[in-house]
């Protein structure tokens, strides 16, 4: 006869299968990932950036076009939308801001470590910085999902989609509630990039927010 207990027994084998197979999932999802961006010493890309509000609502659009350089470099140069361009040496991350006549600068520390940039430009092991989930396959991609181990970045999730072996699209969640859709266009792997691109020095008579030197 089955029984309760044979039930419970039965409920609990397959719980512990189904959480080892979710395991394997993710850590194969992690590998593939870690695997495309191994293989990227350099990547530039169109982007295209939509900006919504907790509730879903857009907030703003923008696209432009963005490079990067292991190890931490990168530039978002942006064409529309928002007038702003971003841009790490690999030591310093500068934002101007056009509209508002100012840069803000700042070390490129561990609060950086988990961002959108950071992921695609860095080095190390996906593993040391994020909870890496496979959340199989939706709207034509193989999405991945990865959560900061850390709490003082940016971002609180970050979701990754893959199109076979190139990156196609990210969907970033902030602590606000708010999400950013990047959709990545006439995406370039390894081309020769000029190391001009990520230098930057503030225009003259712009005011600058923190330390350049440190």
């Amino acid at each position: 006869m089955f029984s309760l207990r044979h039930l419970a027994l039965f409920l609990i084998v397959a719980c512990s299968a189904t959480a080892a197979a979710s395991a394997a999932d993710d850590a194969a999802a992690g590998r593939h990932l870690e695997q495309i961006l191994g293989a990227l010493q350099t990547f530039k890309s169109g982007f295209e950036q939509t900006l919504a509000g907790a509730h879903g609502e857009v907030l703003e659009r923008a696209s432009g076009t963005l490079y990067l350089a292991k190890p931490n470099r990168f530039r978002w140069d942006y064409a529309t939308g928002v007038r702003q361009l971003i841009v790490s040496d690999g030591e310093r991350v500068w934002l101007y801001d056009q509209e508002l006549d100012q840069v803000t600068v700042r070390s490129l520390g561990r609060s950086l470590t988990a961002t959108p940039a950071m992921l695609l430009s860095g080095t190390g092991r996906l593993a040391d910085s994020f909870r890496v989930s496979d959340l199989g396959r939706y709207e034509g991609l193989d999405w991945i999902k990865l959560l900061p181990k850390t709490t003082d970045t940016d971002f609180r999730e970050i979701r990754v989609g893959l199109a076979g072996n190139e990156l196609a699209r990210m969907t970033l969640k902030d602590k606000l509630g708010q999400s950013t859709e990047l959709t990545f266009t006439n995406l370039e792997r390894n081309p020769a990039l000029d190391a001009s691109l990520f230098r930057f020095e503030p225009p003259p008579g712009v005011d600058v927010i923190g330390n350049p030197g440190s």
